[in-house]
């Protein structure tokens, strides 16, 4: 009766996985050892050129700055959204500040990224303000570089962040805290070892719901990063719609999925180990 009763609540599992990530995966993976099709597409020969074509010094260049970018986002979200997400559980507005995190969801994400080159273009309310009072003499490039693309990935990442943060923090038993200053326990003692290693679930949630969505990114880049600066997501994109190499773009999607697995994975493992150490102690 318990294995029908499993096997019952498993199956939908299964078949969701298997027909949007399998299937898919598959796909790609078998694309990425074809030949380019000549108006597009896949040709039913075996070829690794697509792979080979990854060791040119411009790709390696390009995952280095896609895994340094989505890296320094989030890092920097994260740090962001902890204080934000412990805030919130401790106010008495929780519901209007959740309110106020959520807002930004009822705008489109394309326009939420045009509106950063309203703030941040030469003539953008920031240099526009600073050449008014006289900081700048002419307006400073602001836009077009991995720092801008880093600042509005962390801007449309917070949410995804703060909210997995929040659901942790408002469970959290305070009291706690309180008991580590009697004992003695600074405020900033008191954070580091206890509040972190009880919400260390929220934080691997958090980096994740960060991280992946930063790691294939291309419109973000694509419209603020110029030309000098592109990540994977923007050469898979030109691959498929401009140069029409679809194997070359398979192949960068399996480099891209595979980094990506084995990041989540090495950061799993190092969360696991640290929650067992956590519950070794107490």
């Amino acid at each position: 009766m318990i294995k029908n009763y499993g096997q019952r609540y498993t199956f939908p599992i299964m078949v969701w996985l298997t027909v949007f990530f399998v299937i898919p995966f598959s796909i790609i993976l078998v694309g990425s050892f074809l030949e380019k099709g000549l108006y597009g597409g896949f040709e039913p020969a075996f070829s690794i050129e697509a792979y080979k074509a990854l060791m040119s010094d411009t790709m390696r260049k390009v995952t280095l700055n896609t895994i340094f970018i989505s890296v320094a986002t989030t890092v920097l979200t994260v740090l962001l959204a902890l204080p934000t997400a412990y805030h919130i559980a401790r106010s008495p507005y929780k519901e209007k500040l959740l309110f106020l995190v959520i807002i930004p969801f009822w705008t489109n994400f394309l326009i939420r990224i045009f509106a950063w080159i309203a703030v941040l273009g030469n003539n953008g309310l920031v240099n526009n303000f600073f050449v008014n009072i006289g900081i700048f003499n002419s307006p400073v490039q602001l836009l077009y570089n991995k720092w801008a693309i880093i600042l509005i990935m962390i801007y449309t990442s917070l949410p995804f962040a703060i909210l997995p943060l929040y659901a942790v923090i408002e469970k959290f038993d305070f009291s706690l805290l309180e008991a580590a200053r009697d004992l003695g326990a600074t405020k900033s003692q008191s954070m580091f070892k206890i509040l972190i290693p009880l919400i260390l679930p929220g934080i691997s949630t958090a980096v994740l719901f960060t991280f992946i969505p930063a790691f294939g990114n291309f419109a973000i880049p694509d419209i603020v990063g110029g030309t000098d600066v592109r990540m994977l997501g923007n050469i898979i994109n030109e691959r498929l719609k401009t140069a029409r190499n679809w194997p070359s773009a398979a192949a960068i999607s399996m480099i891209l999925t595979t980094i990506s697995v084995v990041m989540v994975l090495l950061f799993n493992r190092i969360i696991s180990s640290k929650e067992r150490k956590i519950g070794g102690n107490i």
